[in-house]
């Protein structure tokens, strides 16, 4: 079952995720711990003023806070939520065009970031070469079943959790890893 604690039903909230710059924003946060609109700016290739912008957007939805530190009006922002989940099941007609919405900028972010980091690929060492890569698998599966599934994916996941925020726990040779799974199911042909 998806953790319902964790899952966003405001149409407002997920109308705020529908945007792909805030979810290449989250990503920053994510890998840095904490960031400022100037460091957002600088990998983005976005001006300040329009990081600065969506950063706000994003805490006024509570998926980011101001972090400890900065100087003068460099102020660093933080991720305010450790998971971000979404479903359309059981929201009305507006909180599931909103949460589609969300979906389809979160997958047009992701899904562009997997091709880049493919294509660039050759240029890393070949222990990196080797270990990254895609698997495709398509069993067949109850519902119940591929629900346990994505639940031991993220048990397996929350064992690395603490290197995002405590880098001295990081072993050496770590780096940022995007991994991505999508359980999706063959339309009913009836």
């Amino acid at each position: 079952m998806v953790d319902e604690q964790n899952n966003i039903t405001d149409p407002k909230e997920l109308r705020a995720l529908a945007h792909p710059l805030r979810w290449q924003l989250l990503e920053i946060l994510t890998r840095e711990g904490s960031a400022t609109a100037t460091l957002c700016a600088r990998e983005t290739g976005e001006s300040v003023a329009s990081c600065s912008y969506h950063l706000n957007m994003l805490a006024k939805y509570d998926f980011v806070v101001q972090a400890d530190g900065g100087k003068g009006r460099e102020k660093p922002w933080r991720l305010a939520r450790e998971t971000t989940r979404w479903t359309d099941v059981g929201l009305d007609t507006e909180g599931a065009v909103a949460a589609q919405a969300a979906t389809s900028a979160f997958l047009d972010y992701t899904l562009n970031q997997i091709r880049e980091r493919h294509l660039a690929l050759a240029a890393e060492p070949e222990e990196w070469r080797d270990a990254a890569g895609m698997d495709n698998s398509t069993p067949f599966l109850t519902a119940d079943e591929v629900l346990e599934f994505r639940t031991d994916v993220r048990k397996m996941l929350d064992r690395y959790r603490d290197r995002r925020d405590k880098p001295e726990t990081r072993p050496d040779g770590a780096r940022s890893v995007n991994l991505f799974f999508s359980a999706t199911v063959l339309p009913r042909q009836d």
